[in-house]
């Protein structure tokens, strides 16, 4: 199927003409500054529009260009830009960007080539800065640009890189400058990448609709062979997940259960609004250790029963396993230990595995079995980038991988794998060495069923676009009958 790109982007345009636009495209209509536009696309990284937008009002106000900005000391721009997405990280780039400015004559660089020499800027910032500040033509992809053109079957790509790439050989010139403020709009508001509101997309008729799951319309009561959607999460630690804007993105998942692990808080640290998210039911078990470990659940559906642990107080103390009963399947929420520095607790992470195994076996006695959560082993060398060089490390050592097989070989599918054999899957990236915008990754998040179950997944999905933690989402959507 080919679309007509040049109806697609204007459809696109004239729908979100009313839709707030990026942060940076705000900031350009008020100056033309590079270095203004440069320092405000660096801020914006992982951080929403608003909290830009004042964070940069703030830091301008003492630090309007390169020169004011070399008199302020490195924790004066964090308190400044307080609270964007690792404003440390971001504080140390600002300090060291001035100087990397004197290279060019103290002046913002109009190449992408000499904009990427500058502390804190990669492709999507230097893209940004080329198309935004000087108006030259360039092509700025962000998770946005690169879902949507993948959606669209414009491109058939697996990172923004290669979507970047493909994008110059193939869109028309005269949209590379504006593609990005219209598809992060359409993005935000319309194509979101959770839940996308199709039902009111302009699109709808003509959208190849590639890898979306539609969010269900409004009004739509389901009847008993709905299907039902599921969200595993390992959000390391609620209250971190809390300031990024968790509560307002629980509904835009669109999801009848959300499974969360490694929420690190105990019931009386928890916000009355984080325990009471209007039309979901909360269920907590924490770690008696603060801090630390911790699982819950988000349902839009009541359940005949729930379970806490599985029965064994080594396990339990550390809130590691919750269960809710329905009329025809369990749904098990679990956060595997991980092995540890130097495999330390390999030995207390194998004795949980078995008992994981055993608890899974007792229920499917009496019904469907479906297992979810941070499961802390990359099963196959397709399942992480750096096979070999892992080997010996915690979540792919051959004893955990040796469980694993056993744990399949116990009649549990992964059901990521009956409808993607691709490389490259991942749902953990280390915070460290822009490991996540490399996709340097490993797939250690899963939904498991039994074979009664089986028959019953309609698909399995892993939501890489979803930010807040260095775990992304994963999807399953399921046909109780």
């Amino acid at each position: 199927m080919t679309i007509d790109i040049d109806f697609f982007l204007i459809t696109v345009a004239s729908a979100i003409a009313d839709k707030q636009v990026p942060v940076v495209d705000l900031i350009a209509v008020q100056t033309r500054d590079p270095f203004k536009v440069l320092v405000a696309t660096i801020l914006s990284a992982r951080t929403k529009d608003e909290t830009t937008a004042q964070a940069s009002t703030r830091l301008f106000r003492h630090a309007p260009d390169a020169a004011s900005l070399a008199l302020l000391s490195e924790e004066k721009i964090a308190a400044l830009i307080y609270p964007v997405g690792f404003y440390k990280t971001k504080a140390k780039h600002l300090t060291r960007l001035p100087e990397g400015l004197n290279r060019f004559g103290g002046r913002v660089p109009e190449t992408i080539e000499e904009l990427i020499t500058l502390p804190g800027v990669g492709r999507k910032t230097a893209n940004l800065v080329v198309s935004v500040a000087f108006q030259k033509p360039a092509i700025c992809v962000d998770t946005h640009v690169h879902r949507i053109m993948n959606i669209w079957r414009y491109v058939e790509t697996d990172t923004p890189l290669k979507t970047e790439m493909a994008l110059r050989a193939k869109l028309p010139a005269k949209h590379w400058i504006g593609v990005n403020s219209i598809l992060v709009a359409f993005g935000q508001s319309i194509c979101r990448p959770v839940a996308p509101h199709c039902d009111i997309c302009p699109l709808e008729k003509k959208c190849p609709q590639q890898g979306v799951r539609p969010r269900k319309r409004p009004g739509v009561q389901m009847d008993n062979n709905s299907t039902l959607k599921f969200v595993s999460w390992n959000v390391n630690g609620i209250r971190a997940v809390e300031k990024k804007g968790f509560i307002n993105m629980l509904p835009d998942f669109d999801a009848d259960v959300v499974c969360l692990q490694e929420t690190k808080a105990q019931p009386d640290q928890l916000s009355e609004e984080l325990r009471n998210i209007p039309g979901y039911t909360s269920y907590w078990h924490s770690a008696e250790r603060k801090g630390y470990s911790g699982v819950a659940f988000y349902t839009r559906i009541k359940p005949v029963t729930v379970h806490y642990g599985i029965g064994d107080p080594e396990f339990d103390c550390e809130g590691r396993v919750l269960t809710l009963e329905f009329a025809s399947y369990y749904l098990i929420n679990i956060y595997f230990p991980n092995s540890g520095e130097k495999l330390v607790r390999l030995d207390y992470k194998l004795r949980f595995n078995e008992k994981m195994i055993e608890f899974a076996k007792e229920l499917e006695k009496k019904k469907a079995v479906i297992l979810c959560g941070d499961f802390n082993v990359a099963h196959k060398e397709i399942d992480l980038k750096n096979p070999k060089n892992n080997v010996k490390n915690a979540g792919f050592t051959p004893e955990e991988r040796a469980w694993m097989d056993s744990f399949v070989a116990a009649g549990y599918v992964d059901t990521f794998r009956i409808f993607n054999q691709e490389p490259e899957q991942y749902t953990w990236w280390s915070y460290r060495f822009s490991a996540r915008a490399k996709n340097i990754g490993w797939r250690i998040d899963y939904f498991c069923v039994n074979e009664a179950a089986r028959k019953r997944v309609k698909s399995a999905a892993i939501l890489h676009d979803i930010l807040g933690s260095d775990h992304c989402p994963v999807e399953l959507v399921y046909q109780p009958g």
